[in-house]
């Protein structure tokens, strides 16, 4: 992997689960990182976990107006990471319309917005998160298997448009984060018991899985338009 030695990494979604594994991650390997997060609760207890170095920013991603004005700042970040959405399930036919327009604002039209604003060094690169279920649709994800291709084609076109900066997608399958934390407990272990009983590698990810990808292909000078699957092998199992 490249250098991270004073970088400037932005991670949106950076106070919980994936995005903070990732922020840590990030200055641990000496980068100055700033969190970015709807929740000012979060990003303080984030922060406390991180280097003095770091820095937070409380921004709704899917306002496009803060979006652009927070970026009118006039920084130029070496890595960008896009993490945060919220998106609930539900059967298409089940799942309210206003709650289907809320998820793709968050996921998909958040990250476009994002992208859109962000100044980035030449050589920068940007990491936006999907889910393997692009590929893998299962029962009343119809939604969210939507969102995820959607967010991977973006980040196709912007490799293209944006070069020579490298925009790459990371898919990750079943993660043990903070996005499960409105199941019991039960629910929850018991939902991981079966999805590892069900992959090859026997476990679900952990966020330092994804983590250390994304940084990864963030700092690969070779890598661009690609999506790239981190699943236990969720894709290719019964």
């Amino acid at each position: 992997m490249g250098s991270l030695e004073k970088k400037q990494v932005l991670v949106i979604g950076g106070s919980s689960g994936i995005g903070l594994a990732t922020a840590r991650l990030a200055a641990a390997r000496g980068a100055i990182v700033t969190i970015a997060s709807r929740s000012k609760t979060r990003l303080r207890e984030a922060l406390g976990t991180l280097p003095a170095s770091a820095k937070t920013v409380s921004l709704d991603g899917r306002d496009e107006a803060a979006v652009e004005s927070f970026f009118r700042s006039g920084s130029v970040w070496d890595h960008l990471v896009i993490s945060g959405a919220e998106t609930p399930m539900g059967s298409v036919r089940e799942l309210p319309l206003r709650d289907a327009r809320a998820a793709m604002d968050s996921k998909f039209w958040g990250a476009y917005y994002v992208a859109r604003a962000a100044s980035l060094a030449p050589n920068g690169s940007i990491t936006l998160i999907s889910g393997f279920l692009s590929v893998r649709p299962r029962t009343k994800t119809g939604l969210q298997s939507a969102i995820n291709a959607a967010l991977e084609a973006l980040g196709r076109g912007l490799a293209l448009e944006l070069a020579p900066i490298r925009v790459n997608t990371i898919s990750p399958g079943l993660i043990a984060t903070p996005l499960w934390a409105g199941m019991s407990n039960e629910e929850r272990e018991a939902m991981y018991t079966r999805a590892a009983n069900r992959l090859p590698i026997q476990r679900v990810g952990e966020p330092e899985d994804v983590a250390s990808l994304i940084l990864e292909i963030a700092t690969n000078g070779f890598a661009t338009g690609s999506t790239v699957y981190l699943d236990g092998g969720g894709i290719i199992a019964s």
